[in-house]
């Protein structure tokens, strides 16, 4: 829709924690229904509850349409659950890049819409971040 790369994301609904809803957005966006890939052990007590850390937490600056605001973004990484990654891609709108097309650094085409970007360096650097982190889960 927006013609350039991004991973699924959206805005934490009201009585959801931000895992709840990383997997509810990469559902919602994907078709995939996904599992957490935990980027630091959790500390050895019970109570409170401990949700996972994110990888990073990024602050974006977002210039509009309205009124000028800032994203604060919640970095997890997911992985497809028990395999279901090939059921549910949609081409059309969903399409994966391999590790090698994301070293390359060119244009790549964007699912769905007939135009070529690059992926933002962000967006690259983590999600080559994100397999690495897969291999280790």
């Amino acid at each position: 829709r927006l013609q350039q790369w991004m991973p699924p994301g959206g805005h934490i609904e009201p009585d959801e924690d931000p895992v709840q809803a990383v997997l509810r957005e990469v559902r919602e966006e994907t078709g995939l229904i996904a599992e957490i890939i935990g980027s630091a052990p959790a500390p050895p007590f019970d109570y409170p509850q401990q949700l996972p850390t994110p990888y990073t937490i990024l602050v974006e600056d977002i210039p509009g349409p309205g009124e000028p605001h800032q994203h604060i973004d919640l970095i997890y990484f997911v992985r497809p659950f028990d395999g279901a990654a090939h059921d549910a891609v949609d081409d059309r709108t969903l399409r994966w890049v391999t590790e090698a097309e994301l070293r390359e650094n060119g244009a790549l085409d964007v699912a769905g819409c007939g135009v070529s970007a690059q992926i933002p360096q962000d967006v690259r650097h983590l999600a080559l971040v994100a397999i690495a982190a897969a291999r280790l889960a």
